[in-house]
């Protein structure tokens, strides 16, 4: 077992389901990763393989077929999934936050519905909130609900649709303005809706097109899309929680523990460059030796561990905190904000430390280089991070004159 990024007080049954997925990881992603990404082959074994370990219902309750685990033992699956290959963790990820969502804020019906097919993996979730010309501004989100009768007409164009493609059941963000008056701020005038689809590219159902794959630097394998809604009719009873203008709420708190998730990639990714950097630096020698015998490079190694370890304990802080039932959005945000500027910074180093050889796509370390700077960007940019950081830290420490 690695040294670094050890969690103490686990159960034994948490200590379990890790060892399991560490040794998938080892097994059946590290030595097929950088061929499939490559090729951006959608990696259909592994996700086979996650479903039959459960891995889709880790969080969903045991009375919806889940196992029914904490968001810390979710974001230490995600850490051995990232370290891996980072785009199966993105496959889980908005599948879960989805699943999150409805067992916090569906209705009974929707959570009878759809959690126990999402525990076995058949329904497959997305989310999507962005948009073309959106950015972090979620407020200016132009895609609109119109009631008609029992069903809502949604018309719009999303954007940034992970898993988008493979996806069965999308979460989608819209403005609804029946019922909130003129003025009302547009936070209060959003509406989160559960929209059933098929499989795969084209028009999926009437009124909705996924027209392909947006082609990536990274993060390849994964599917991102984009999400067009042209007379797209939703019955009343998909409205997540079957009241309309609670969609805002709904979605940050489903980003607040992909925050911890995003973390937790960045804390993976980077123990594989760790891992990659520190092999390496003693099989290559110059001037007679292991370069990792030269300070130069002990030297990066002891700041690629030290930022390994320290991301770790702040991405496993800001998970045990929210399950304690307990707000976590400054801690979430540290998380997300250090494990992804870490990572960054971890790669390079072992991207150095390889030499020519970094550059050499025969090598792992230049996948890795390629997909760091998503971290930099999902889940809400790091500038995003920081004045959220910001603003919950002047309501701590608010000035008393």
């Amino acid at each position: 077992m690695a040294r670094l990024a050890q969690t103490h007080g686990l159960t034994d049954v948490q200590q379990e389901i890790l060892s399991t997925v560490r040794e998938f990881v080892d097994k059946e992603i590290i030595p097929v990763a950088t061929e499939l990404e490559h090729r951006d082959e959608y990696p259909q074994d592994i996700v086979d393989g996650l479903k039959e370990l459960g891995v889709f219902g880790l969080m969903i309750p045991e009375e919806y077929g889940g196992l029914g685990e904490s968001l810390l033992t979710y974001a230490l699956c995600v850490e051995e999934i990232a370290r891996g290959w980072m785009s199966v963790s993105g496959i889980i990820n908005t599948h879960f936050i989805v699943a999150y969502m409805l067992k916090q804020h569906g209705t009974q019906e929707q959570k009878d519905t759809f959690l126990p097919r999402m525990a076995a993996g058949e329904v497959r979730g997305a989310f999507s909130m962005s948009e073309p010309a959106l950015g972090s501004d979620v407020s200016a989100i132009t895609s609109k609900a119109v009631k008609d009768g029992d069903e809502y007409v949604l018309n719009g164009q999303k954007m940034w649709l992970t898993n988008g493609g493979t996806s069965t059941l999308v979460a989608v963000l819209v403005r609804s303005d029946e019922g909130h008056p003129e003025g009302t701020a547009p936070h209060k005038s959003m509406t989160t809706f559960l929209v059933e689809k098929e499989p795969g590219f084209g028009e999926v159902r009437p009124g909705l097109t996924i027209p392909g794959k947006i082609d990536k630097m990274g993060y390849k394998g994964v599917d991102t899309t984009e999400l067009i809604m042209d007379g797209l009719r939703i019955p009343a009873n998909r409205v997540l929680g079957g009241v309309t203008g609670r969609g805002f709420y709904q979605m940050m708190d489903g980003v607040e523990v992909g925050r911890v998730n995003v973390a937790a990639r960045g804390c993976g990714v980077a123990q594989r460059a760790f891992e990659l950097g520190v092999s390496y630096a003693q099989q290559r020698h110059t001037f007679g030796k292991p370069i990792a015998q030269h300070q130069a490079i002990q030297f990066k190694l002891a700041e690629m561990a030290t930022k390994v370890e320290a991301a770790h304990a702040m991405m496993v802080n800001a998970a045990r905190k929210k399950d304690s039932g307990e707000r976590n959005d400054l801690e979430a945000g540290m998380a997300k904000y250090l494990a992804s500027e870490y990572c960054k910074e971890v790669v390079e180093d072992a991207f150095r430390i390889h030499g020519g050889y970094g550059f050499s796509k025969e090598y792992e370390i230049e996948r890795l280089y390629r997909e760091a700077p998503m971290l930099l960007i999902g889940e809400g940019t790091a500038e995003i991070q920081k004045m959220i950081i910001g603003r919950r830290l002047l309501e701590e420490y608010r000035f008393q004159g």
